[in-house]
């Protein structure tokens, strides 16, 4: 059997290496060359994202917090309170509101 050759992602919730994003910082784990497939850390304060900001969905979106606080509304759905091991899940397409409570750290995944 030959070995497929693969390449291996690697980082932490301590990770140093942040970039500005639309609201917050996001540290990429990985990243395809195509865009389709998109996993890391995102974090975010109260004072960076204020009031309620509404955010479309470009991708599937899958969401665990880690530590804090967010309130999402589906327009159209369910308003989810995000806390500390919540994990939630978006279809490309809809609409969200997002309120940040507290400061947040959030692992994502766009698919």
């Amino acid at each position: 059997m030959t070995a497929v050759p693969t390449k291996s992602y690697l980082s932490s919730i301590q990770a140093k290496e942040w970039e500005p994003f639309v609201v917050g910082e996001i540290h990429k784990l990985r990243e395809d060359a195509d865009g389709q497939l998109s996993a890391g850390l995102w974090r975010v304060t109260p004072e960076q994202a204020p009031g309620t900001n509404d955010v479309p969905m470009h991708a599937n979106e899958t969401v665990y917090i880690i530590e804090g606080h967010i309130t999402v509304e589906v327009v159209g759905g369910e308003t989810l309170e995000l806390r500390a091991g919540s994990l939630a899940s978006f279809e490309k397409g809809a609409l969200t509101r997002w309120t940040v409570h507290a400061p947040t750290l959030e692992f994502y995944i766009y698919s």
